[in-house]
């Protein structure tokens, strides 16, 4: 039997797309190959947010394709931003290379594979205004699961390269999402997190919901909380995340969904960039500092345990140090438990590509590494605080650094490494009492 294995790079969305894929494969009748080298066919997931990205992508099928000299039967496929973004180019970069697949057409990964198999290259890439494919097949077997209710994006923010290899948005039918959740509830998943480049906006582009669906029980006139509390309703289903947030997705709506709802759960993922505001407005943002902060203080309000994690860009075009500094105070006013910080990298095609990227790059790495630092202080006080606590835990299996220990995740998505009762099975949740604190882990000892 053919074999298969997905390489992935990028966000939770290319994940999501890699088990469709991975779906659509075994349907075909491959099946998962035990590891990477093993496999008679191999598929590299791209992402295009940032060069470092692409070039580890192009620098793994590189290496892949070389591996056809000795297994000439071999089959070497790339999905995802990057084959959208660069299209034909890449058979030029990598004569060897079978298929090439964009976004937005997951289900013609399978027939690419199928005619490379027989010795035909494909290259299948779909029109960003045109009605994208939503992933819906799940590999069976996980407590957790990803579901895509929003594909594309149209923020147009300055530095970002997601609009053109991801395309307009388009909001998947509500009745769709629902019947995919059910199913995966049927399978023993028992968390979901709901997927979109720009979440909040479900259903204000394209329409989510027909007229003869059912209203709301608790009133909600706005597409994404509506979803949210249809998904709640759900038999099985324990807790419900979604990612990426938007200030202007802070509804009044959405902060009631989270005080009153126990399945949402305490976390959010909202990223801010940049705390200046002229950098803010270069970059396209559509807020300010105080919108932010604003948008922070109502969710606290509700939920005042909320979890609260971001993203940080330094060294944007123009970035001074009044700049830089205006977005350690902002973080340092926020209190992230978290936060993923880059380094400014220009992406071809976007607005502040055609700026100057007159930050050094030695000035960037340091501004890097001193929001690295805060954060570490700022992470280990906030899991400090935890310490003595009772933590709700949904249990994820044995932990990567010692199997004879489990970990799992709080509702506000901190990691608990503990040991593990008899008995005890992925997917569960218990209530442990948290002994100590590491900035990014909690212990139950």
């Amino acid at each position: 039997m053919t074999t298969f294995a997905i390489h992935t790079y990028g966000c939770q969305m290319n994940v999501r797309e890699s088990e469709a894929a991975a779906k659509a494969l075994i349907d075909a009748g491959l099946a998962q190959a035990p590891d990477e080298e093993a496999a008679d066919v191999v598929i590299v997931n791209t992402c295009s947010v940032r060069g470092k990205a692409e070039d580890k992508a192009l620098g793994k099928l590189g290496l892949l394709c070389a591996t056809k000299r000795t297994r000439p039967g071999r089959v070497v496929g790339v999905m995802g931003c990057m084959a959208q973004r660069l299209g034909e180019g890449l058979f030029k970069r990598l004569p060897a290379l079978d298929f090439a697949i964009g976004t937005r057409c997951a289900e013609r990964v399978a027939p690419a594979v199928e005619a490379a198999l027989q010795g035909r290259p494909t290259l299948a890439l779909r029109g960003l205004h045109e009605r994208p494919d939503a992933p819906s097949g799940h590999v069976a077997g996980g407590f957790s699961a990803f579901v895509t209710i929003l594909l594309g994006c149209n923020r147009r923010c300055a530095y970002c390269i997601v609009p053109d290899v991801r395309g307009d948005e388009w909001s998947r039918p509500a009745r769709d999402v629902l019947a995919e959740v059910r199913a995966l509830a049927a399978q023993g998943v028992r968390e979901v997190t709901l997927l979109g480049q720009s979440i909040m906006n479900y259903g204000l582009r394209t329409p989510a919901f027909d007229a003869d669906d059912p209203p709301s029980p608790g009133g909600y006139a706005l597409p994404f909380p509506r979803l949210l509390e249809a998904v709640a309703a759900i038999p099985g289903i324990a807790r419900i995340r979604f990612t990426s947030g938007h200030p202007a997705g802070v509804t009044d709506e959405l902060v009631r969904l989270f005080r009153e709802e126990p399945k949402l759960c305490r976390h959010l993922h909202l990223p801010v960039q940049s705390g200046s505001d002229a950098v803010l407005a270069r970059m396209r943002r559509g807020y300010t500092r105080e919108g932010y902060l604003a948008a922070v203080a109502r969710l606290r309000e509700a939920v005042p345990d909320l979890a609260l994690t971001t993203d940080v860009i330094v060294g944007f075009p123009g970035e001074t140090e009044a700049d830089f500094q205006a977005t350690r105070t902002l973080m340092e006013a926020a209190r992230f438990d978290n936060a993923f910080i880059f380094k400014y990298s220009p992406r071809p095609g976007t607005l502040s590509a055609t700026w100057e990227d007159d930050v050094p790059d030695a000035e960037k790495a340091r501004r890097n590494q001193i929001l690295l630092g805060d954060q570490d202080v700022r992470g280990a006080a906030l899991n400090q605080a935890l310490v003595g606590t009772t933590q709700r835990v949904l249990a994820e299996g044995p932990s990567l650094r010692n199997k004879a220990r489990w970990s799992g995740r709080t509702s506000g998505n901190k990691i608990v490494v503990f040991a593990p009762p008899p008995g005890l099975r992925p997917g569960d949740l218990l209530d442990l009492a948290i002994t100590r604190a590491a900035p990014q882990t909690l212990y139950a000892d």
